[in-house]
């Protein structure tokens, strides 16, 4: 069975489902609001008119990178299999860093849609207004050009890829409204600059709070970083840096400045910028309440992927977090693009169903808050991917990938925080991916 499928996005996740939809016979139209595909890796100076990213009347911006932005996956863990994420001279690479900056993944995600022709089939300035179930289980996508003329389109399958670092989600601080201070969301930071000689609280330490604490550091009077994920009594001077210290978190803000934490410090703040991730948002989708998003719990999805009211006609890729992204991705369209022609057969919907409760059941056995559904730890990781990879009957995640993806979060959160990117100790595990890579690279130069 070959089926018209629409994707909505046009970034890594978005591509990938192009690609492998091709791939397996389908036709395919990838909706892609912005002017060039790559998602959330094309980088603008520009930032909303709420800097908390909460009023309803903004213009949403969906970039979140900013400008110093290096990845924090080496590159040869990164791409996807099929393309892997080499410095490739003939194609523009620019940055041969193992860790290069955003603009290097940009030119990858550009050079991988042309190579496989996915750019042929986006169609770009086109936002995506409203997405039904309509008679003969068909999906009605209902989408709008840059010239605003609306069209309607008829699918069999919709595939949902929107990305999930634009909506931001907030930490709640108690007397937070009347703190006088600015207040901003890590979503508009793009550079250091306009910090000059403030005193600055982050809240939150992973990913961009760690990057941006950093950058902060040269213009900031004061870098205070407060995390969840430290006892109450902490206070540490960071090493290598006089004017930044990890807290405890905040326990209050004052109407007089200061902000009070858990370790009963108080500083007298000038920003908070919180660095607390994002919210699943899908505006567009219209299920009558079969799929809702509660407490950041996309659901019920079965393996995170599919509705089981509404498989296979309805399936989203990309929603875990804490995971491999681009060959994660990868692996979930095989997934999606075999079951969607038949030759990948779903458990039946009673049995999907159960899946779910039983997945629910566990996270709420094992105290895990419902925001965190969908946060994998490096096990649940390897078990899902080499499950994906066993129900396509494909290459899963290489031994090198999985032990490279083990040796990288320890070199960035334990050995090395600070100079990760830069230093590291599992060449043998490089030479091991490259050596792998040959098939793949010689056959394209064929």
């Amino acid at each position: 069975m070959f089926r018209h499928v629409a994707v909505i996005g046009a970034g890594a996740a978005g591509l990938v489902v192009g690609h492998e939809l091709l791939r397996e016979g389908h036709t395919v139209v990838v909706y892609e609001k912005g002017e060039q595909v790559g998602g959330s890796w094309i980088y603008t100076s520009e930032t909303e008119s709420d800097p908390l990213g909460v009023d309803p009347n903004r213009y949403p911006v969906h970039s979140s990178l900013y400008k110093s932005l290096r990845v924090n996956l080496p590159r040869e863990l990164m791409g996807f299999q099929a393309y892997p994420f080499v410095a490739r001279n003939d194609e523009g690479s620019v940055d041969l860093r193992r860790y290069p900056g955003h603009e290097e993944v940009l030119r990858y995600l550009q050079n991988f849609a042309r190579e496989f022709g996915v750019d042929q089939v986006v169609r770009l300035h086109t936002e995506v207004l409203n997405v039904r179930l309509v008679d003969s289980n068909k999906w009605k996508v209902k989408s709008r050009k840059k010239d605003d003329v609306v069209e309607e389109e008829t699918f069999d399958a919709v595939v949902v890829c929107n990305g999930h670092f634009s909506v931001p989600r907030l930490a709640q601080v108690p007397g937070i409204d009347s703190w006088p201070g600015k207040q901003m969301h890590s979503h508009n930071y793009r550079i250091p600059n306009p910090f000059q000689d403030q005193v600055v609280i982050l809240i939150g330490h992973y990913a961009s709070g760690l990057d941006i604490k950093r950058d902060l550091a040269g213009f900031a009077k004061e870098v205070h970083i407060a995390s969840r994920s430290v006892a109450d009594e902490t206070h540490e001077k960071q090493p290598g840096y006089d004017n930044m210290w990890l807290h405890s978190m905040v326990e209050r803000a004052n109407e007089d400045g200061t902000v009070v934490f858990r370790n009963g410090r108080v500083v007298s703040a000038d920003v908070i910028m919180h660095c607390t991730g994002y919210k699943y948002n899908y505006p567009f989708l219209e299920t009558n309440g079969i799929v809702t998003v509660d407490d950041n719990r996309v659901g019920p999805l079965y393996k995170h992927v599919f509705p089981p009211v509404l498989a296979p006609g309805l399936s989203f890729v990309g929603i875990p977090q804490k995971v491999i992204p681009f060959p994660f991705f990868e692996l979930q369209s095989k997934w999606i693009a075999g079951v969607l022609s038949g030759r990948i057969v779903l458990p039946s919907q009673d049995e999907m169903i159960e899946d779910v409760k039983a997945f629910y059941s566990k996270l709420e056995a094992s105290g895990k808050p419902k925001r965190y559904t969908h946060i994998m730890d490096y096990p649940q990781l390897i078990e899902y991917t080499d499950w994906l990879a066993a129900q396509c009957n494909c290459q899963g995640y290489e031994e090198w990938r999985k032990q490279m993806a083990y040796s990288a979060f320890k070199n960035a959160f334990i050995t090395r925080p600070g100079t990760y990117r830069d230093e590291w100790d599992d060449e043998h595990l490089v030479a091991e991916a490259n050596k792998d890579f040959i098939k793949y690279t010689s056959n394209k130069s064929k």
